[in-house]
């Protein structure tokens, strides 16, 4: 016992075989007869619920339909002509709460359509066939910048370059991919399906990957704008929001985002994690850090999050895969202090009502590892701001004129892939009409 208290934050807790077990594809592909039952079950509504309900209304009956009749090729093509990254929106997107929950079978029988899964089938088979079933209009002569190779970026630099324009995308980081690469659960994205759909989209031709280079470092948005007709920044948010406690900077704390980021692209048997693991947030974040920590053999794993669990962002079905994995989840409670001698030991927590008053009951809770997932932010200069995002108006106009601006970066949106999707290629299509290339 001993031992495990003064275990700490090591690496390889469990062996490479319960890892593969843990980290395995959360829902693997349908089979072929798989897919023809779970297509059977849609009823091809006229004014199919579902389209509406999805952000990037794809015509949901349609692509079902010809799975249905044996055509995944063609319903793969009908998905991506809305949705560009349909393979990895099929894996992470929230169709419970989106467009299985407006399902006519959902209302009717509590079982919708398995539409997220078949998507995913649709658009793994086209990608497994090799096929790319877009081209390039003819050049227009007209350069864009995108600037960020997340979900908004790739969405906006592939229907642009399909408008016959020539991209940059310039990223920060050395791999492009964004949020698909470096901030979504290993279990949800298995056999590096984020680099695989990247290059994929590639194939469209007229895009420029150009790595390590990072607005206000290494550019800046003034020289952008003399260098390049357009410019579409897909940023994301980069600024984790501090716990704003004594002790938050106490060896131990770390931010939930980067524990992921480390987890995607590294060796899972040599990533360290805790035996006491705190988590702090209710949103996507929080739910996909806490889970894979216990999935690496942590001990213990809580979730604390400050309002009630009907208010977390994280979805139910996201909410509940956490218990089912042994995440204690514990609500309306909020940080007051983190505890230790240098490196986190405890951390302590009051308890508040809906409205954020305190109670006057506190807990204090065993960690030696804590995840803060409480909110990204934003700070730019030179654009109008609306809070910690970037003010926008109608399909991703700044205040700045030939810059737009899409997904996490910007105002208004719900902060998930599919929108971010649906934000980028609506911003390439105001980017071409307004520069009259066709």
């Amino acid at each position: 016992m001993a031992d495990q208290l003064s275990a700490g934050i090591v690496a390889g807790r469990l062996s490479p075989e319960e890892l593969e077990a843990n980290f395995a594809d959360l829902h693997p592909r349908l089979s072929d007869h798989e897919a023809l039952v779970a297509s059977d079950r849609c009823y091809f509504c006229h004014d199919a619920p579902c389209i509406t309900a999805c952000p990037t209304d794809i015509d949901i009956p349609l692509f079902i339909r010809q799975i249905a009749t044996g055509t995944p090729e063609a319903a793969a093509k009908t998905i991506l002509s809305q949705n560009i990254l349909g393979g990895m929106c099929a894996r992470v997107c929230p169709t419970e709460t989106l467009c299985e929950e407006a399902c006519v079978r959902e209302a009717a029988e509590g079982k919708p359509v398995k539409i997220g899964q078949l998507q995913r089938y649709a658009t793994d088979t086209l990608m497994a066939a090799g096929i790319h079933p877009f081209s390039r209009a003819a050049p227009t002569g007209r350069r864009i910048a995108v600037v960020g190779a997340g979900p908004a970026g790739l969405a906006c630099a592939h229907r642009l370059a399909m408008k016959g324009h020539d991209v940059d995308i310039l990223d920060a980081r050395e791999k492009p991919g964004g949020l698909n690469e470096f901030g979504i659960a290993a279990y949800k994205t298995v056999d590096g399906f984020a680099q695989a759909e990247v290059d994929w989209l590639m194939q469209i031709g007229g895009i420029t990957w150009k790595p390590g280079q990072m607005l206000g470092r290494d550019v800046t948005l003034e020289a952008l704008k003399g260098a390049y007709d357009a410019v579409f920044l897909g940023l994301g948010l980069a600024g984790v929001n501090a716990l704003g406690v004594e002790g938050d900077d106490r060896k131990g704390v770390l931010d939930a985002v980067d524990f992921i980021a480390d987890l995607r692209q590294g060796d899972l048997s040599g990533l360290s994690v805790g035996r006491d693991v705190v988590v702090i947030g209710g949103g996507m974040t929080a739910v996909d850090a806490a889970v894979q920590a216990k999935l690496l053999g942590a001990l213990n794993v809580t979730l604390v999050y400050r309002r009630s669990r009907a208010r977390m962002n994280a979805s139910v079905f996201e909410q509940d895969l956490a218990a089912s994995k042994g995440v204690r989840i514990i609500c309306n409670a909020q940080p007051v202090a983190v505890h230790g001698n240098g490196a986190v030991r405890e951390i302590e927590f009051a308890y508040v009502d809906d409205d954020l008053k305190e109670t006057g009951e506190t807990v204090r809770l065993a960690a030696d590892q804590v995840f803060r997932a409480i909110g990204q932010s934003l700070e730019f200069d030179g654009l109008a701001m609306d809070g910690r995002k970037i003010a926008v108006t109608g399909a991703g106009r700044t205040s700045m004129d030939g810059v737009w601006a899409g997904g996490d970066c910007a105002a208004g949106g719900d902060d998930l892939t599919v929108t971010a999707v649906a934000e980028g290629r609506d911003a390439a299509e105001d980017i071409h009409a307004t520069l009259g290339a066709g």
